[in-house]
């Protein structure tokens, strides 16, 4: 799957044309190039003609909300999505994430901290914040750290942002145990109050799905009841 262009435009998909304004100003200020669109079929259209290097999708829009939008998304792309909503509950936020969301924003928010998210997402979305190039080979699972590849199987498999985050923080010490806490502090750059353990969870059961031959009873991410996660120690 081809790498995004910082070139390439953000798209933003919202309704409400006032948020749609203030959200393209506040980017545009910042030196990003932007594109809009206010439907979900819109939003699919734009989003493959115009490969954009992140989108801003609202939840709730006409046509196709932004939850079937950034599922089918994400069965063709790893396009970096922070989707928007007026629901503040921790359901909505899991829901969002757990359907291939890197990031969730409730409304109303401030344009400072939008743009700050956007330039989060972005920051990691680049391979050369990921540290030095490295590989690592365990039973069917390769990873190339350098290229940002994750290969089981023989086949190589796509990875929201925060799942490639997680998957590197605990490859960083096979057979160390990381907290929830510790992972949440590892995946996010900024202090966010709305981020909860039950978000690592579903990170974890996303990425094992991916992963393992049976997630049910995984090789590679383990469970430490009681205490976190860890990956299973390399000889």
């Amino acid at each position: 799957m081809k790498k995004k262009s910082l070139l390439n435009p953000i798209l933003t998909v919202d309704d409400d044309a006032m948020i749609s304004s203030l959200i393209t100003s506040s980017l545009q200020n910042e030196g990003f190039s932007t594109l809009s669109a206010s439907d979900g079929e819109e939003a699919l259209l734009f989003s493959e003609k115009h490969d954009p290097c992140l989108i801003i999708l609202d939840v709730m829009l006409p046509k196709i909300d932004g939850i079937e939008v950034c599922r089918q998304i994400r069965k063709r792309s790893d396009t970096p999505i922070l989707m928007l909503s007026v629901k503040g509950d921790e359901f909505d936020k899991v829901l969002g994430l757990s359907i291939g969301a890197d990031d969730y924003l409730t409304k109303p928010f401030s344009p400072r901290e939008l743009v700050a998210r956007v330039k989060a997402i972005l920051r990691r979305s680049l391979p050369k914040i990921l540290g030095s190039p490295k590989k690592i080979k365990y039973h069917d699972l390769e990873i190339d750290f350098d290229k940002c590849k994750v290969i089981v199987r023989s086949k190589e498999v796509t990875l929201t942002v925060y799942e490639y985050k997680i998957l590197q923080a605990l490859t960083s010490s096979p057979g160390q145990i990381f907290t929830r806490e510790q992972l949440i502090q590892k995946i996010y750059t900024y202090e966010d109050v709305s981020v909860v353990d039950r978000v690592i969870d579903v990170h974890i059961a996303n990425l094992r799905a991916k992963i393992e031959k049976d997630s049910s009873a995984p090789e590679y991410i383990l469970t430490i009841r009681g205490l976190g996660y860890k990956f299973a120690e390399i000889n």
